[in-house]
């Protein structure tokens, strides 16, 4: 078998370096007879914290399609993907070695005529426990909580089940050895979320600077998708002749999104970056989204590692190119710390030892 070698500063500490891939490896001792298949600036195989695998507009789609969306990610060189949530099973994919590494959540879990149609187990509070309970089994670590959603009863955000709800299942999940996280736009979910002890919070615009310092000391993590939170002027549009409260609250949540992010940041949250791609995105748009956050203010370089090598140590995969580590990594022209464009047109994609793109 031949023995691949790539060269050029390994992120994150830049130092150049000659990798070698032996049985889908990374080894830094020298192979005889090698073949250089790459150089340029050698990162961390890309994470994708909040996506959407085997999910559409209209609900799951067959496997022809999970495959197509995950290669699309994979070319970009997005290869691990942290399911937030999709009515397709796609367990099948762990088995494929040519598709990015899966971890699954499951399907969403939504209060009944409360989130987008055919997307969620949709259930009463009284279920909620039970429901999460088999997600945390079937999943791969994670289950995917709808915390709020509009109500047509106030025309306005509120929370999907009451709090003693949210408690009981987030013990449930915790009990089975499964982290929770949760859709949150508004602010009135996120308290009863936190205080339940929640694992992350994905979009977390209604986030008050208290709540901020809270997930920080607790270590509850935040995806911001800001891609996602730059629509909420459509969403507030497409409500506003019936819910008026509703487009309210979505053009404040979008007005301060900037200095929620910022805040965060600056108490210390972790945060991830995650495309929504299945869902408001288009799957492989995981560079449109790292350049969305930073365009709000994050500093590149922390941002690149919020989607390569801390969020992979997050996830439970190797953070660094280590001594033994797995081959999965991505190979630029340029320091994408530099210039993050670099990060849409990859020169080599190395997924389990194999260049796939």
């Amino acid at each position: 078998m031949t023995v691949l070698r790539f060269s050029g500063p390994v992120l994150p500490d830049g130092e150049t370096r000659e990798l070698y891939v032996v049985d889908g490896r990374v080894t830094y001792e020298k192979q005889a007879g090698s073949e250089l298949a790459g150089s340029g600036w050698i990162v961390p195989g890309l994470v994708d914290a909040h996506n959407h695998l085997g999910l559409e507009d209209h609900g799951a789609v067959g496997d022809d399609e999970v495959e197509r969306q995950a290669v699309l990610d994979r070319d970009t060189g997005v290869l691990l993907l942290r399911d937030c949530g999709s009515p397709a099973d796609t367990r099948w994919v762990h088995e494929r070695e040519d598709l990015p590494r899966l971890i699954r959540a499951g399907r969403h879990i939504a209060r009944t005529r409360r989130y987008i149609r055919n997307y969620a187990h949709e259930i009463e509070p009284e279920d909620l426990t039970a429901y999460v309970a088999r997600e945390a089994r079937a999943g791969d670590g994670w289950v995917k909580l709808v915390g709020d959603w509009i109500s047509r009863e106030t025309g306005d955000l509120a929370p999907s089940f009451p709090e003693d709800a949210f408690a009981a299942a987030i013990a449930a999940a915790h009990e089975a050895g499964a982290r929770v996280t949760a859709h949150c736009f508004g602010p009135d979910v996120l308290q009863g979320l936190l205080d339940a002890g929640i694992d992350c919070i994905e979009h977390g615009t209604g986030l008050a600077v208290d709540q901020v310092e809270q997930m920080a000391a607790a270590g509850v993590a935040l995806v911001p998708t800001v891609m996602q939170t730059a629509k909420f002027p459509g969403f507030a549009d497409a409500g506003r002749e019936k819910f008026p409260d509703y487009a309210a609250t979505m053009e404040d949540l979008y007005a301060r999104r900037r200095e929620t992010l910022m805040s965060a940041y600056e108490a210390g949250v972790a945060l991830y970056v995650g495309s929504d791609g299945g869902g408001v995105a288009r799957h492989g748009e995981l560079a449109g989204e790292i350049e969305a956050m930073v365009g709000l203010g994050l500093p590149a370089d922390y941002v690149l590692g919020a989607a390569s090598w801390r969020a992979r140590a997050w996830l439970g995969w190797n953070a660094g190119l280590d001594e033994g580590a797995p081959a999965d990594f991505v190979v630029l022209d340029r320091n994408p710390i530099e210039d993050l464009s670099v990060l849409r047109t990859p020169a080599r994609v190395v997924l389990r030892g194999r260049v796939v793109a």
